[in-house]
């Protein structure tokens, strides 16, 4: 019973990371309707920003929050500089240039900071969390983070005037540009909280992962998994398949032999395939239909 306790908190810590990410993608595919196949390396940008802050001598949350703000400029910058400029290109060369970007990105970082391994310190520890062996002061920490994150999120898109202004252009841009809301606008606005909460993803599992520029490929196709278990039309879904996915991965990895960790990265390449044929609007997104 305390390995399935022990399993299920590790699952929710790490669940929050996918969730965070499949949150960062979701905000993306709403905003375009493409997924950000760079979401993942824009995380990794962001957490070597940090890491450099950190190395200056920065305190840890002062460097937090810089690299939030920094995250921000990029995903805005990348957005005015380069999306909109290709929004109506085909969907195959937005494709090809998201992942250009991804390239562009992993390149860049390994040329400033070369692709040795670094150590990247947590805020919270490594010890057990008040002396219990069933979940580590980080993965606390972590999950606390991430509900903090989501309540600030929920708040802006609830009750703020600009949350609902995203979600008016999100729905139907054409009717939200006739009641003069500036869709462009909150799109890049879009872009920077997406790559802001994908930094935070980045830095909270860099502990963990260790900090290389190759750090995010397996985090990003949990987060892809996450989004697509959820809804890519929902935020909440992202949340729900995110931490469902953390949970199965280590209940899974764990408890049936055959899998074990060498496999485990297979399950979300699973759980995409089945959601994709059984619901492919995911558990929580809604079926949309096109006139044609």
């Amino acid at each position: 019973m305390e390995l399935l306790v022990q399993q299920v908190t590790a699952g929710l810590a790490t669940g929050a990371i996918y969730a965070c990410m499949a949150l960062a993608i979701v905000m993306i595919y709403r905003a375009i309707g493409h997924v950000n196949f760079a979401q993942g390396e824009m995380a990794m940008v962001s957490t070597y920003l940090a890491w450099q802050l950190i190395e200056f001598g920065v305190p840890y949350w002062l460097a937090f929050v810089l690299t939030l703000v920094l995250s921000f400029v990029l995903g805005a910058m990348v957005q005015h500089l380069l999306i909109r400029r290709i929004r109506n290109a085909s969907d195959i060369n937005q494709i090809i240039v998201f992942i250009g970007v991804l390239l562009v990105l992993n390149s860049v970082a390994g040329f400033i900071w070369s692709y040795t391994v670094k150590p990247f310190p947590s805020p919270f520890g490594t010890a057990p969390f008040m002396g219990s062996p069933l979940a580590s002061a980080h993965q606390v920490g972590m999950i606390g983070v991430i509900l903090v994150v989501l309540l600030l999120l929920f708040l802006f898109f609830r009750f703020t005037r600009t949350g609902l202004a995203m979600r008016a252009a999100v729905s139907n841009p054409s009717s939200a540009r006739l009641l003069g809301i500036r869709v462009k606008a909150l799109e890049a606005l879009g872009w920077g909280m997406a790559a802001s909460i994908g930094a935070i993803a980045g830095i909270l599992v860099a502990p963990i992962v260790f900090l290389e520029p190759h750090m995010m490929a397996g985090i990003v196709i949990y987060g892809f998994a996450g989004a697509v278990l959820g809804g890519l039309s929902s935020l909440l879904g992202a949340l729900i398949g995110g931490l469902l996915l953390g949970v199965l991965e280590n209940l899974i990895s764990t408890f049936v032999p055959v899998v074990g960790g060498e496999l485990k990265s297979t399950i979300a390449l699973i759980a995409i395939v089945v959601v994709l044929l059984v619901r492919p609007q995911g558990l929580i997104g809604k079926l949309t239909t096109h006139r044609v």
